[in-house]
């Protein structure tokens, strides 16, 4: 891979469901709304570094990757 992950296993698993809660929440509780897709899209985001386990925000404070 191109990337060194730098977001471990207890942190991937917040992330996903975070991420997950936020994505319906501002789809379906807010109803699509500007508020609402605003905060979906933050799930999406908070998702995908949970999925493939490297935060580029992490990165750029200065994070050190993973061992492993």
């Amino acid at each position: 891979m191109w990337y060194r992950k730098n977001v471990g296993g207890w942190e991937r698993a917040a992330r996903l469901i975070g991420g997950s809660l936020m994505l319906i929440c501002g789809v379906v509780a807010l109803h699509a709304s500007p508020l609402g897709l605003l905060l979906g899209g933050a799930g999406v985001v908070t998702l995908v570094t949970g999925v493939f386990g490297y935060c580029p925000a992490c990165a750029v404070a200065g994070r050190e990757p993973l061992k492993g």
